[in-house]
């Protein structure tokens, strides 16, 4: 019975909105090896220094900080199917770079042009969903998408054990990673032949003399609330997300080709329970829903470094990942719901980039946390920095009721 009301949720869903979520799986499976993998390779296998890895994961945020606003307001005004093609060839061609090089310039330039990716996907890719969904589709269709991308992220963080196939055939460690972030940059390339399909928006600003009419004025109170407490969140987060694969390293000895397939299964796992995310919210409310997956996930993040062992670590892990990404498709489709439908760009831009930042800003105090062997500590802070988000969250938005929670 649960299941064919999960079921009946992704009936029924336009034809453009389903090409959106299949042209965004092969960036999310290169961000996938990316975030996965990154700071293990290049501390471990290219010999990079830690801080300095933490420094470049740093600067992919910083990076997409700055390019969601400026994108975010271009895609309103020149459309939105450029900027999801321009960010799915760099996602590509960045992976190759990230591969084939330890000088320490053209890896910070690499993060730049990746934080320019993401901000180019992640602007084009929601503005895009709100559109092509009516208001009582468009929370399955957030969480379809929301879905194939954690799926797709988690075909990246399975791909990590491939390597251990190319040793076999006498290639080095760090040759079988190089073809490997090689092929699936390749195959990412391929997969712009499905972003053709979309169509463009049609709903776009015209351009103003004034910058500061390219905001969303009509949106703006309920868009400072929201990043707020996204911001918040993405601070405590981006102490240890970004830092798994290190961690497990450091704590338990383990290398990336063991920890990266426990990762991937953390994002199978939230791709399921993204699917029950529109039946929840039915039931609770979106926004009560966001809150307790969110609180409860928060107790598991405390829980992740008392494990004794990488295993345990691994299952306690996935279980917060799996609830604090539940609420990630409902959180899109909220804030997309309540702005403008002509400030969606802008809104998703902002919103992406007010994540980013302090994401990547934690990511370098987590990464000198775990350089001085404070491997506790990253955890215990994100825990109190999700706190103080989830309160702050409710108080603003508990009164909220979404228009498709009239649909019946």
């Amino acid at each position: 019975m649960f299941l064919q009301k999960v079921y009946g949720n992704y009936t029924g869903l336009p034809k453009q909105a389903k090409y959106l979520v299949y042209a965004s799986m092969m960036p999310a499976v290169a961000y996938g090896l990316i975030f996965t993998d990154i700071s293990y390779f290049l501390t471990t296998v290219q010999n990079v220094p830690a801080n300095f890895t933490g420094v470049v994961i740093s600067a992919m945020g910083i990076s997409t900080f700055v390019a969601s606003i400026l994108l975010g307001i271009v895609s309103d005004i020149y459309g939105r199917k450029k900027l999801l093609i321009l960010g799915n060839v760099l996602a590509s061609l960045i992976l190759v770079i990230f591969a084939l090089t330890t000088n320490s310039l053209i890896l910070l330039a690499a993060a730049v042009f990746e934080g320019i990716s993401e901000a180019a996907i992640f602007t084009s890719s929601s503005a895009l969903l709100a559109e092509k969904a009516m208001n009582e589709k468009r929370t399955s269709v957030f969480s379809l998408y929301g879905f194939a991308q954690s799926m797709a992220f988690s075909l990246g963080s399975f791909a990590v054990p491939v390597v251990g196939a190319f040793e076999l055939f006498g290639f080095s460690e760090k040759e079988g990673h190089i073809i490997l972030y090689i092929l699936i940059a390749i195959l990412g390339l391929v997969s712009t032949a499905i972003m053709l399909k979309v169509s463009e928006s049609r709903t776009l600003k015209k351009p103003r003399a004034n910058m500061m009419d390219l905001f969303p004025r009509k949106s703006k109170d309920v868009l400072i609330k929201y990043t707020l407490t996204s911001a918040i969140l993405a601070f405590g987060a981006g102490m240890v997300v970004p830092l798994m694969t290190l961690w497990f390293s450091l704590q338990y000895g383990i290398s990336d080709k063991i920890s990266a397939p426990i990762l991937a299964v953390s994002s199978v796992l939230i791709a399921v329970a993204i699917l029950a995310a529109p039946p929840l919210a039915k039931r609770l409310g979106l926004v009560k829903a966001m809150v307790i997956t969110q609180a409860v996930s928060t107790i598991f993040m405390f829980l992740t470094p008392l494990s004794s062992n990488y295993a345990l670590a691994g299952l306690i892990y996935s279980i917060r990942a799996l609830l604090m990404n539940m609420a990630s498709p409902l959180s899109q489709s909220m804030i997309m719901g309540l702005v403008a439908e002509d400030e969606r760009g802008a809104a998703s831009g902002i919103s992406g980039a007010l994540w980013r930042l302090p994401n990547a800003l934690s990511t370098w105090i987590g990464a000198w946390f775990m350089g001085i062997g404070l491997l506790a500590e990253p955890f215990f802070v994100a825990g109190l920095f999700y706190i103080v988000s989830i309160m702050l969250f409710w108080v603003y938005f508990r009164k909220v009721k979404m228009p498709e929670e009239t649909f019946h």
